[in-house]
């Protein structure tokens, strides 16, 4: 992959400011010269969340975060940099042109390939779109939607589209548009008559269905589900588009773009089947729904998942596919440390007829009391199986207790046990014995990381205070660099952030360049940042900073002399060493001297 130059980065820091991109996920108070918010990364009373346009940055006082506009849409929205910045850029219509690391043809290459195709699925999107709305041939297309409650309005909100019934509307459409067979071909829009052939005839892949495009948690199209209008034998009511370079079906979450903060705030994900189900409960205001592309959890979309919530409620179909598909996920859910509940629905119904006919309150009261899994799948073995016959007990117990086993959280694991134990009338201990030794899967698994980090451990306070002045006083920042900082500070423990701070191109009085500083932190160094950011700067920087920088100079000093003045006393020395150290103390001892005297205020231990 490529990196975005640090002018790009500025530049966009520059036209993002800070109070209206928070303020456009959540209200903002003034206070004084600042603006004020209860934390959105931790449960508070009392507002500590603090936002600076001045200095563009925002720092939890409650909880540690902080940091610049890009670590704010980072943590608030769970994507990594280059999304954040890509997410920022078009914001304010900034292009994002990447570099290649080593000038790499074939990074330049893959970065053109990658983009041409998103521009061609986001305008493959407009299309079927555009069809949907206001083809003549799509009128049976909208009263069907019109019919499952799905509106214009709603077919707006989520881009929805219609693919004409014939073999090559779209190809004729991307052709005159000036997109090559190649490029249609891997986009997967497009298929080849004869796949042994790869010079056979192209046509449509999604002819005659209503098109949803399948969106990446930064909001770009990436590939399509197509649900056929009318049924045909043989024919697949959903058809997906294939494994492309933008698209692999088990890592991607149908509606995570739309969802993803309410699943943060609700700490619970709802999860159903068809995008028609999610739409249906989004558009009721159930926010917290996803959809696998598929029926189950992949281990990737687990992991995914984990990154937003710590429960999931499964809300699949009530017929014998939707139970299957429940106990498919649950391997990949257990394993990434999930909670899981079922909502179990009534016989014929899915989300979206259920919530349609009953409402959002009902819906989330049947959320809200969905069983814990193990509660649900027990009882149903439990009533499929003849318990009076021993050997279909026997079989019963050791299919429970191989599901139990992939439970890592030994709590949970201990609750379980707990409860197939009584339903088989048997005791815990006896059931123990089926259980395997090691949870599947612990020997491999990752402990999720954290989404955000607290500020890490402050420096010690001669290093804080230069610190401070480095990034907020050009004077203060201009005497550091005249002085041989870098020698000094290489021998000063705890000293690496104030190196990192005056090795770098940053002005303090450009919030846009402070901006791109943090973006070069790891998120601890740039949660300390942003609270020296916000503090207060002494009215006489220019004296303290020669001050501060005098002690270290002292107790730079000081520690080389302590040390060398220890050595020369070692018996195995040689002339040539004793010569050398003796006049390493002399040059310490006249440097020391001919630094002025330090205050009590300012002495430093060495």
């Amino acid at each position: 992959m490529g990196t975005i130059p640090s002018e790009t980065i500025e530049q966009i820091a520059a036209a993002n400011d800070i109070v209206e991109v928070i303020g456009s996920y959540f209200p903002l108070k003034r206070a004084g010269a600042n603006y004020k918010a209860l934390c959105p990364f931790h449960q508070e009373k009392t507002p500590s969340f603090t936002v600076s346009p001045g200095r563009q940055t925002f720092h939890c006082f409650g909880c540690g975060v902080g940091g610049s506009v890009f670590r704010f849409v980072m943590d608030y929205e769970h994507v990594d940099f280059p999304s954040a910045v890509r997410k920022l850029a078009a914001r304010v219509g900034i292009t994002v042109v990447e570099t290649s690391r080593g000038g790499a043809a074939e990074e330049d290459q893959q970065r053109e390939a990658r983009r041409l195709l998103l521009k061609l699925h986001a305008e493959a999107a407009e299309w079927f779109h555009n069809n949907l709305m206001k083809a003549q041939f799509a009128a049976p297309a909208r009263d069907y939607l019109e019919q499952r409650g799905i509106h214009r309005q709603i077919i707006k909100n989520w881009q929805l589209g219609f693919a004409p019934d014939r073999w090559d509307a779209l190809l004729k459409w991307a052709l005159d548009r000036g997109y090559t067979r190649p490029q249609l071909l891997r986009s997967g829009l497009v298929k080849l008559r004869d796949e042994s052939d790869t010079r056979s005839e192209i046509y449509d892949r999604f002819r005659g269905r209503i098109m949803f495009p399948i969106h990446n948690d930064v909001g770009e199209v990436i590939a399509f589900s197509g649900r056929l209008l009318k049924d045909e034998e043989g024919a697949a009511k959903y058809l997906n588009s294939p494994e492309t370079p933008l698209f692999r079906k088990g890592n991607l979450l149908f509606g995570l773009h739309k969802s993803k903060r309410a699943l943060i705030e609700a700490n619970s994900a709802i999860v159903c089947e068809g995008q028609i189900d999610l739409i249906s409960l989004f558009e009721a205001g159930i926010t917290n729904v996803v959809a696998p592309q598929g029926t189950a959890f992949t281990e990737n979309q687990a992991r995914i998942l984990k990154r937003f919530v710590d429960e999931v409620v499964l809300c699949f179909d009530s017929d014998t596919a939707g139970a299957k598909a429940a106990e498919r996920s649950l391997d990949a859910l257990l394993q990434n440390d999930l909670i899981v509940r079922v909502v179990e629905l009534p016989r014929g119904e899915d989300p979206d007829s259920l919530v349609r006919r009953e409402g959002k309150e009902k819906f989330e009261n049947r959320v809200t009391s969905a069983q814990d899994f193990f509660d649900y799948w027990i009882e149903r073995e439990m009533q499929a199986t003849d318990v009076s016959s021993l050997g279909a007990k026997l079989q019963l117990a050791r299919r429970l207790a191989e599901t139990i086993s992939r439970v890592h959280d030994s709590l949970m694991r201990g609750e379980v046990v707990n409860k197939a134990s009584a339903r088989l009338g048997v005791s815990p201990a006896d059931f123990g014995t089926l259980l395997s030794t090691r949870p599947r899967g612990t020997a491999s698994s990752e402990a999720p990381e954290s989404a955000h980090a607290q500020a890490g451990p402050r420096p010690r306070h001669d290093i804080a205070m230069l610190c401070l002045l480095a990034l907020r006083d050009e004077a203060a920042r201009s005497f550091l660099l005249a002085q041989n900082w870098r020698e000094t500070l290489e021998q000063v423990p705890d000293a690496e952030i104030l190196i990192r701070i005056l090795q770098s191109e940053l002005h303090p009085d450009d919030p846009a360049s402070l901006s791109a500083f943090m973006a070069s932190l790891s998120p601890g160094e740039e949660a300390l940042v942003s609270a020296w950011l916000l503090q207060k700067v002494p009215a006489d920087a220019e004296t303290m900073v020669e001050k501060w920088w005098l002690g270290i100079r002292h107790a730079m000093l000081r520690r080389r002399l302590a040390a060398a003045q220890n050595r020369i006393k070692l018996p195995e020395l040689s002339t040539g060493d004793i010569v050398n150290l003796q006049k390493q103390i002399l040059d310490l001892t006249q440097e020391l001297h001919q630094l002025p005297k330090l205050s009590s205020a300012t002495k430093i231990d060495s």
